[in-house]
């Protein structure tokens, strides 16, 4: 992304602002990153804050990825022509708009009910691309069909079965995905403290399946289990939350049973294709040579997230990825683990001449961005900060979110004294402790 005219997209972002404020018109979501999780937190049902914005544990990694930000600082350098800056990104030899995407973030229903599409409009708009997650609540189908202009990825939770596997990574390409992510830190679901205390669990709702109960594969998977004897669960106390969670349910397995809502509540498959969901989301026995088969059920390219460790990065490579995605999970799986943004430079050096690098886990705007980039990132992924938008203000609050950091970002590197995103530098900053 670039402008001609003097300022670029982060003026001409401040400018529509102001001038819609002089009717009293002012943004659908706050600025301030801070002030824009308050709102969501207050927007937002509790469960659904809780799953989005909870970390593992006493939640130390998700402060941890912040504050690891507070040791570097942008050195400005005025009195040099910034009238126009590139803020394009080469990765996999196509020129991106921007180094910003999307992370893969699931069960955006919880957030808002146009979940996905909404998500994806926004992103399609700007030039930003999203990868979906496999805990999606819109099938990549539904999806790429909302908003064909837009680019996608597609986010793959190895699951226990190949099969399955194969199947989600030959529709990702049918359906216009243009990379694979393949997500290696959740084969075991992490101590999810505000989820635990409040009991809840979406995908035992029903919620964030869409992938799976579309999928030929899993539906075949379940409607094979159903044929099996099966003893009776535990009974389930009738209460309100119980109803309302067979509702949900029901209306999940409507993609299974293939009749209405009623029909759905009568069968068993719903619940089924919950159980096997629960069976085969992950594996904890995956390794680096199961990571090659995923060359031979895909010709797109691959990039492993979850990475924290120099030498899982070269591994990574080694095993056949073609971009590394450094990530901790947004602090959600294991708590006090290393904050992403300590480790990027030393990744960065050993891999960054081989393949892109990705980095999420704790960026909130366009400065965080700048420091990332200035480290050895070749990418930015925004996470949470979406999903807050999306709660506020449906598909606008997303557009807003990411206009924001872009308008950062762009501004940011201005003051900087640079006029492109690859001028960023280790020199570009000042390391404070």
């Amino acid at each position: 992304m670039s402008s001609a005219a003097p300022g670029g997209f982060g003026r001409e972002t401040q400018s529509s602002v102001y001038r819609a404020g002089i009717s009293g018109t002012k943004p659908a979501v706050p600025t301030m990153s801070d002030a824009l999780e308050e709102r969501a937190r207050r927007t937002m049902s509790t469960e659904a804050f809780a799953y989005i914005a909870g970390g593992a544990g006493g939640e130390s990694t998700v402060a941890a990825n912040r504050a690891a930000f507070d040791d570097w600082q942008i050195w400005p350098r005025p009195l040099r022509d910034v009238s126009q800056r590139d803020l394009s990104t080469d990765f996999f030899g196509r020129v991106r708009r921007t180094p910003f995407l999307l992370a893969p973030l699931g069960v955006m229903e919880l957030a808002h009910a146009d979940a996905d599409r909404a998500v994806a409009h926004a992103a399609a708009a700007l030039g930003v691309p999203y990868v979906l997650s496999s805990q999606a609540s819109f099938s990549m189908e539904v999806v790429a069909a909302a908003a064909p202009q837009g680019e996608r990825w597609f986010q793959l939770y190895w699951s226990a079965s190949d099969a399955l596997n194969e199947s989600l990574l030959r529709r990702a390409g049918e359906s216009g995905c243009t990379a694979i992510v393949i997500t290696v830190d959740t084969h075991i679901l992490g101590w999810r403290t505000r989820d635990l205390d409040l009991a809840y669990l979406p995908f035992t709702r029903g919620l964030g399946l869409a992938q799976y109960t579309s999928d030929p594969v899993f539906r075949a998977i379940v409607e094979e289990r159903a044929r099996e004897p099966r003893e009776e669960g535990p009974s389930v106390r009738v209460t309100p939350q119980a109803v309302a969670a067979g509702l949900s349910i029901a209306r999940t397995g409507r993609a299974i049973t293939g009749t209405g809502l009623r029909d759905s509540l009568r069968s068993p498959l719903p619940r089924l294709a919950i159980e096997t969901f629960l069976d085969v989301f992950s594996t904890p026995t995956l390794t680096w040579d199961d990571l090659a088969r995923a060359r031979s059920w895909t010709h797109l390219p691959i990039i492993v997230k979850g990475i924290v460790h120099p030498g899982d990065a070269e591994a990574a490579l080694a095993a056949g990825a073609d971009g590394i995605w450094i990530s901790n999970h947004g602090g959600r799986q294991i708590d006090r683990s290393v904050p992403t943004l300590a480790v990027l430079p030393e990744i960065a050096e050993r891999v960054g001449t081989r393949a892109p690098i990705i980095f999420d886990s704790g960026i909130r705007g366009g400065a965080d961005a700048a420091v990332a980039l200035a480290l050895g990132a070749t990418s930015v992924a925004i996470g949470r900060p979406y999903a807050y938008g999306l709660g506020i203000a449906g598909e606008r609050g997303v557009h807003e979110v990411i206009r924001n950091h872009i308008a950062e970002l762009d501004i940011t590197l201005g003051l900087a004294g640079h006029t492109a995103v690859r001028e960023l530098s280790p020199d570009s900053l000042r390391r404070v402790r």
